[in-house]
């Protein structure tokens, strides 16, 4: 997936009409959702080049067309080998909440540990707080 190009011809057309890479199918189940949850391996202390890309390109089409987003539930988890979870789960927060989407919490960050495939499920803390994140999210998305 691309990133923006800044060509604002999405204005009045709620889809990127620019580049054809997969972004449209992606944003547009987003906008049928009730509930959106972001998400992204950190790489570089920081969301991945691709959850960026998609950021981008997402927060254009939300700017030159108000309200796409607007009252939806969401929420940003990451997966985290040491450091840079927080700046991961922020920037996908900054995102959804520019985008007046109301997000729901858990007892901790939103965020696993693991480095190898698999080992983000052994984090026992890690998944609690998930399974937290989740009812949470789902009785915010009953009661909007």
């Amino acid at each position: 997936m691309r990133g923006c190009l800044g060509c604002f011809a999405c204005k009045g057309q709620a889809r990127c009409t620019t580049i054809d890479d997969g972004f449209n199918d992606c944003f547009a189940k987003m906008r049928e959702a009730d509930g959106i949850v972001l998400g992204s391996p950190v790489y570089s202390a920081d969301v991945s080049a691709l959850m960026k890309a998609f950021l981008e390109r997402a927060g254009v089409v939300c700017a030159s067309n108000p309200g796409l987003l607007r009252r939806k539930a969401g929420a940003a988890v990451a997966a985290v080998r040491r450091a840079g979870g927080l700046n991961t789960v922020d920037s996908m927060n900054h995102f959804l909440l520019n985008k007046e989407v109301i997000l729901a919490g858990s007892t901790y960050w939103n965020m696993v540990y693991g480095k190898e495939p698999g080992d983000v499920r052994r984090d026992e803390e890690g998944m609690r707080n998930m399974q937290n994140l989740g009812e949470n999210l789902a009785w915010l998305m009953r009661r909007l």
